[in-house]
């Protein structure tokens, strides 16, 4: 017999497979309705945070502008949950074709989702993606596998 915290750590999972559904076929839409409407998100790109759905969107716009093919990954994802809240960690990365033929092979990320049970739906509220800095050079460390 499942249990409710199975149960909830089974549909969190399904969530983030539905993320890389979601790029892999270039479906904004389909990632609207994971994040809660008021995520904050903290990316690898400027600025610093970006506030709302909309923003969250906006940050993958250039995937689906730049991309003929998407390929996105999810490695050794990590979860603790509570019966309103949850958070994760892993790896991800984003590769693919970009429309002018070029293999684009991306880099791996660190990613920490922090999840909350808004009306019996799991809505992902923050998100952070980081790489790790070379702090001698002030550079991210990009060529890292997990």
């Amino acid at each position: 017999m499942t249990t409710q915290h199975e149960a909830d750590e089974a549909k969190i999972r399904r969530h983030i497979d539905k993320i890389v559904e979601g790029l892999q076929n270039k479906d904004p839409e389909g990632l609207k309705r994971l994040y809660a409407t008021d995520i904050v998100s903290f990316d690898v790109q400027p600025p610093l945070q970006h506030v709302g759905v909309e923003a969250k969107l906006k940050n993958w716009a250039p995937v689906f502008t730049s991309f003929e093919s998407v390929t996105y990954e999810v490695r050794d994802l990590t979860l603790t949950v509570g019966e309103e809240v949850a958070f994760g960690h892993a790896f991800a990365r984003l590769s693919g074709t970009l429309k002018n033929g070029t293999a684009a092979k991306g880099m791996w990320v660190r990613v920490t989702y922090c999840l909350r049970k808004i009306d019996g739906t799991w809505l992902i509220v923050h998100d952070q993606v980081s790489v790790p800095l070379d702090v001698l050079s002030g550079t991210g460390v990009v060529d890292l596998e997990p």
